[in-house]
């Protein structure tokens, strides 16, 4: 089978989310590329030092605003990727609502501005909105099973709907829209207090805290290197013609807990110990993507496992806690945009 991929010289691109974790790499990769890139971001959990260094760039803009508000932008946009969500359990419940509207008007909003600009459209869904699977690995064909009312819903059920909106702008022919689930990624520029396990077990070995395992430990999940992340987002992005179905992007190696917890002990001189405590309601058991459609469609499957990103990943965390450990306070949201171009308020 030929994949085919549209040709993208030049393109203007808007970036929402994009001084996150995941939205800054991707605002690296699009500029060295050569595209235009319009970053849109309200600091609620991005970081404006993952975009600090973009800031003279000639094709990097920088508007700090919500997307739950209508955007607007001063120029014509030919891509839209929506990476403008909470994303870990401690941030997206610290205020369920206003994550369920970034996933459902945020998304309407930009759906509308991809719409006037006859823009192609990327939504940044999750393997959360498989739930607790009852299948696994998990297909894209897999409804979920999703506690609808739960502390998780609003993160699960906003992507659900979010999904939703995408398919049917796309089925009325109004958007050229293309929908990734995402799952459990990792890198550099994840922020120390980001609460995923990733973050969690990686902070507290080199704090010499205990490592907090929830549960047994036997519950597991597939850990996708970010750089291999922003590789498929990219090409489901360009990918001609649109698939018309949502498409995993994840690592399928599969670890337990428990089996993460004794590699970063084993990659860090620590003296934590191993803890254990109560489950989180609603926590996934087993999760991992079936990639297939992502090799058929995208040829694409990742190339960095486990052992390497750690190993790429821990320089960042530590660098990140010598200068929180050197800063005297955590910077206001109006100093941390300081001497940033910035327009309309994410």
């Amino acid at each position: 089978m030929t994949i085919h991929f549209a040709a993208v010289p030049n393109k203007t691109i808007l970036v929402a989310g994009g001084a996150g974790f995941v939205g800054s790499h991707l605002c690296d990769t699009l500029l060295e590329q050569g595209h235009r890139v319009i970053c849109v971001d309200n600091f609620q959990t991005g970081s404006i030092r993952n975009v600090m260094p973009l800031r003279n760039h000639p094709n990097f803009e920088l508007i700090e605003a919500d997307i739950c508000q209508p955007l607007s932008v001063d120029e014509p946009l030919d891509q839209i990727y929506n990476l403008a969500c909470p994303a870990s359990p401690p941030q997206y419940q610290a205020d369920p609502v206003h994550t369920m509207l970034t996933s459902v008007l945020g998304t309407t909003n930009l759906l509308r501005l991809a719409q006037r600009n006859e823009a192609a459209f990327l939504q940044a869904s999750t393997s959360e909105v498989y739930g607790d699977p009852e299948q696994h690995p998990q297909q894209e064909d897999y409804w979920g099973h999703v506690n609808c009312t739960g502390p998780r819903a609003c993160y699960d059920e906003g992507k659900r709907a979010a999904e939703a909106l995408c398919f049917d702008m796309l089925r009325a022919g109004r958007v050229d829209a293309r929908v990734v689930r995402i799952f459990n990624t990792y890198g550099p520029r994840m922020s120390p207090d980001d609460g995923r396990i990733v973050s969690n077990l990686i902070v507290q070995a080199l704090r010499n805290d205990a490592l907090t395992i929830y549960g047994t430990g036997d519950q597991t999940r597939s850990f996708c290197y970010v750089a291999d992340l922003v590789d498929g987002l990219i090409k489901l992005m360009n990918v001609d013609p649109n698939p018309g179905v949502p498409v995993n992007i994840g690592n399928p190696g599969e670890f337990t807990i428990n089996e993460l917890a004794e590699m970063v002990l084993s990659m860090i001189t620590t003296s934590s110990e191993i803890v254990h405590k109560p489950l989180p309601v609603d926590d996934p058991q087993r999760r991992r993507p079936d990639i297939s459609r992502a090799k058929a469609l995208l040829g694409w499957q990742p190339q960095i496992p486990l052992a390497e990103g750690l190993a790429r990943t821990i320089p960042s965390f530590a660098s990140a806690l010598r200068e929180k450990a050197k800063a005297p306070a955590r910077p206001t949201r109006s100093d941390a945009t300081m001497g940033v171009e910035v327009g309309l308020g994410h």
